[in-house]
């Protein structure tokens, strides 16, 4: 424990007395200084005991002695000594009248004392506290390693970090879910820091922060871990006070633990992607026998059931201005969900093949597992907190959308195997570009071959196609000549039977075809050509939706 005031006036051979402060000696002492400045605060620290033998100082004058001591205590010192029998033969009662005042101890030296015999005695108490503090440093890093070598690893690890701080302990994996916490109780507790665990993940790693606990109880420090870009992890440790010099080894050495452990090393790394581009290479390449021999023990299970094929791209925020801001933070947001799905698939022990790609990303998911979950429900919670923002803008802000700010864009393919992969990935692409259309972030094939083609004219450049080949025949019926345009779809809808469009109309099937003639008089088509059936009739329903008709 640390050296105090106490301890000094407990020290048989020093024999101080105490005669004033007798109610804070038990601070802890930091160093003993002797200065005969009349200002010593420029060269104080805090946490000194200082000494003084009032060579300078006029201490019998109570009001420069006032001066004195509440300056030297506002700048931190913890007590002063006075050599008795020096300048003066006996303490002056200002000066004793002075510290108590501010509550200042002040501790009468003797004159066989020697200032340098406290000091000496304030090192050597200093050093050995030092000393206790490396030697349990190194015996908590010698528990704990043998704890994450153990056949629990980070869970034991953390159960004897906690007994280390007399506090708790979590793990967060990296997309910021609690893994493990010591003790048991303390799951919960970290569970509330879900969103500062959040903010110390968008930092650059290493980090750290320290926040209140919502309970107001503890002192929650958290730790990112890894030695990447993105944190790998996040270690929280709860504490009723701060840290000290041993307690600050053990959460050192937990975090360079946690990070082995949590964090793969980068050679090991590239390896892996390596191997996964070349099976996935292969896949794509119509050679699933060769892709499986490749794959090995790593990814063979993958291709032994049913798989998804996931194409994923950053979409930068609408607002041209945030420049590359806006673009790291649609990577990020790419990186954010290749987290969420490692992690899922790490909880269960599921393979997970990532292949970065120009800027995307394309990952082979087990169906149904937790990794095609982890990719949905992060395109979910995108979409619900876009959506909430978006909401009180109105129509335009895009309220269905993650990508009125950095975001991703998602393409899911149905259920496959090897043998199908190549078609897996186009239906992806597919899914991917209707994402980027419709403004979603996660659009699975089944959606688009289920639904109807008509959310896919949502485009500017197919409304655009759409006015201009209708613009001749509105500005017709603009002039009071006619109702060609209304004529057009009720004949297209009645597919060409005129008795039934011109019932419709509530005209003669004469009209009827004098008006179909000058459609195809001003457009310079003929509606005898199915192509021409086929485009008209789109583009009346494209400027139906964008006119809300």
């Amino acid at each position: 424990m640390p050296h105090t005031l106490a301890s000094l006036v407990n020290h048989t051979a020093l024999k101080l007395t105490v005669l004033a402060g007798e109610e804070r000696l038990d601070v802890p002492v930091r160093w003993a200084h002797a200065s005969e400045l009349i200002d010593p605060v420029p060269y104080m620290e805090g946490g000194e005991l200082l000494l003084i033998t009032a060579l300078k100082l006029d201490a019998e004058d109570p009001e420069a002695t006032r001066r004195y001591v509440r300056r030297v205590a506002e700048a931190g010192v913890i007590g002063l000594g006075f050599a008795v029998g020096v300048n003066y033969e006996d303490i002056p009662d200002a000066l004793v009248a002075a510290a108590r005042e501010q509550g200042l101890p002040l501790l009468g030296v003797p004159r066989r004392t020697p200032f340098i015999a406290i000091s000496k005695a304030v090192s050597a108490a200093v050093a050995a506290d030092q000393y206790r503090a490396v030697t349990a440093g190194f015996e908590a890093q010698r528990e704990l390693t043998r704890a994450a070598l153990s056949a629990e690893g980070p869970a034991e690890l953390l159960a004897r970090l906690a007994a280390h701080l007399d506090g708790w302990a979590a793990l967060y994996d990296a997309s910021g879910a609690v893994v493990a916490a010591a003790p048991d109780w303390a799951a919960r507790r970290a569970a509330r820091l879900a969103d500062d665990v959040g903010r110390l993940r968008e930092r650059p790693a290493p980090a750290s922060s320290v926040v209140s606990d919502t309970d107001g109880d503890d002192r929650v420090e958290l730790q990112s871990l890894g030695t990447g870009r993105r944190a790998r992890g996040v270690l929280a440790v709860g504490t009723g006070a701060p840290l000290g010099t041993a307690e600050r080894y053990a959460v050192h050495s937990a975090v360079a633990l946690l990070t082995l452990t949590t964090e793969r090393s980068r050679a090991l790394q590239d390896a892996e992607q390596r191997l996964g581009a070349a099976v996935l290479k292969m896949l794509l390449a119509g050679e699933p026998d060769h892709a499986r021999a490749v794959a090995g023990r790593l990814y063979g299970g993958l291709l032994d059931a049913p798989f998804r094929m996931v194409v994923a791209e950053p979409v930068a925020a609408d607002d041209p201005s945030a420049g590359g801001a806006a673009d790291a933070g649609a990577q990020g947001a790419l990186d954010a969900l290749a987290d969420a799905m490692d992690a899922a698939a790490a909880r269960t022990g599921e393979a997970v093949l990532a292949v970065p790609d120009g800027g995307r990303l394309i990952v082979l998911v087990a169906d149904g597992g937790a990794a095609a979950d982890a990719c949905a429900a992060y395109a979910a919670e995108v979409e619900a907190r876009a959506g909430a923002q978006a909401r009180p803008r109105g129509r335009a802000a895009r309220s269905e959308t993650g990508h009125g700010g950095p975001g991703v864009a998602v393409g899911l393919s149905a259920p496959t195997g090897p043998m199908a992969a190549a078609n897996a990935y186009r239906q992806a692409e597919q899914a991917l570009s209707v994402a980027r259309r419709r403004g979603r972030t996660l659009v699975e094939h089944e959606d688009v071959a289920a639904g109807s083609v008509l959310p896919l004219l949502a485009d500017d450049a197919v409304r655009a196609f759409a006015d201009g080949l209708l613009r001749a025949l509105r500005e017709h019926d603009a002039t009071g000549r006619g109702d060609l345009v209304a004529s057009l779809r009720a004949w297209l809808a009645r597919h060409g039977q005129w008795d039934a469009a011109a019932a419709d109309l509530g005209v003669h099937r004469h009209t009827l075809r004098y008006r179909m003639r000058r459609v195809e008089e001003i457009l310079g088509r003929s509606l005898d050509d199915a192509d021409v059936r086929m485009e008209l009739w789109l583009a009346l329903k494209a400027t139906s939706a964008s006119q809300g008709e």
